[in-house]
């Protein structure tokens, strides 16, 4: 069976457009596309990079692999206003979500064997009054599930208690039995979607030295130890809480498969370090596969050529393993 792969293209006006021209130069024969764009929008970008560009409308019922040929087959959406390169317009937000729309209908019902999402702004999203806080929290909704946000780059993974809230929200959102579930579902994504058996989880704790005894803060001694101690009465491979700024030494890193944060900018940083470029964003608890890049927007490269596309390659060949 051939693998279809949709990939949305995003914020129009960022740098999502030019990734998709130049991914029709790279080929990747063991997959099709359904690239779900504005197909006047691929045009345009290709001709402002002077990139040749073909467009064929997507028919799922006549597939061929993607040669790499200068060829995209399109899901064609249109544009509620034109855009302008490196000038996102809230006017376009229905756009954005309409992408989206049509690439998780596509995935439920087997049309599509997995989605790769190019990045969107959130802030434009959210300005045009769409309660948007990120792809992982858009698409738990729309399959109404237990999502949990994995990125993965060479020999480390990073999973998250909480995703896209403030910092002054987190401690508050933290509970023992949300640790446990969200903790199940990254043991079973890991099982079934990556194919780890009996997954190695370590868990971070939330405050400095992980609390430090219960000196610096007591979620550690009443919610995540509790929660630790129960998965692995149910035979779960979770261990911790373990102090965040020694999480990730070698020596901590060969006893894990993943390390586990309890929030966005504690577990991130160190593996954009570690293979920015290369990380791919993995949402275990879909009922499909879904992969994306590990970088924003990047409005202040739209249309001048500069775009690299190894995160999004990376997070294609992600997809077409996964989905196998």
């Amino acid at each position: 069976m051939n693998t279809i792969v949709a990939i949305t293209a995003g914020e129009p006006a960022g740098i999502g457009p030019d990734l998709l021209v130049s991914l029709a130069h790279i080929p990747f024969k063991n997959a099709s596309f359904a690239i779900i764009a504005n197909a006047g929008l691929l045009a345009e970008r290709a001709r402002l990079l002077a990139k040749p560009l073909t467009i064929k409308p997507f028919d799922k019922h006549s597939v061929a692999p993607h040669l790499g040929d200068g060829t995209l087959t399109v899901v064609d959406i249109p544009l509620q206003h034109p855009v302008a390169v490196g000038q996102p317009n809230t006017k376009n937000s229905s756009h954005v979500l309409e992408q989206l729309g049509i690439a998780v209908k596509g995935c439920l019902q087997k049309e599509f064997s997995a989605l790769v999402t190019c990045p969107v702004n959130k802030a434009v999203l959210c300005q045009s009054g769409t309660d948007f806080s990120g792809h992982t929290e858009y698409l738990a909704q729309a399959c109404d599930c237990n999502t949990v946000m994995l990125l993965e780059t060479k020999n480390l993974r990073v999973a998250l208690a909480t995703t896209h809230v403030p910092l002054q929200k987190v401690s508050g959102l933290l509970s023992k039995e949300r640790l446990k579930k969200t903790l199940r579902t990254l043991e079973q994504g890991l099982t079934q979607q990556l194919k780890i058996a009996r997954p190695r989880i370590a868990v971070c704790g939330l405050n400095p030295h992980a609390g430090e005894q219960g000196y610096l803060g007591r979620e550690e001694i009443d919610i995540i130890a509790p929660a630790i101690e129960e998965l692995s009465k149910e035979g779960l491979a979770v261990f911790g809480p373990i102090p965040a700024d020694t999480a990730f030494r070698r020596q901590q890193l060969e006893l894990c498969d993943v390390v586990f944060a309890m929030y966005h900018d504690q577990g991130l940083p160190v593996i954009k370090y570690a293979g920015f470029g290369h990380v791919v964003n993995i949402t275990l608890g879909l009922p499909f596969v879904r992969t994306s890049v590990d970088h924003g927007t990047a409005l202040e490269l739209a249309g001048r050529g500069q775009a690299e596309t190894t995160s999004l390659e990376a997070a294609i060949q992600r997809a077409i393993e996964l989905s196998a």
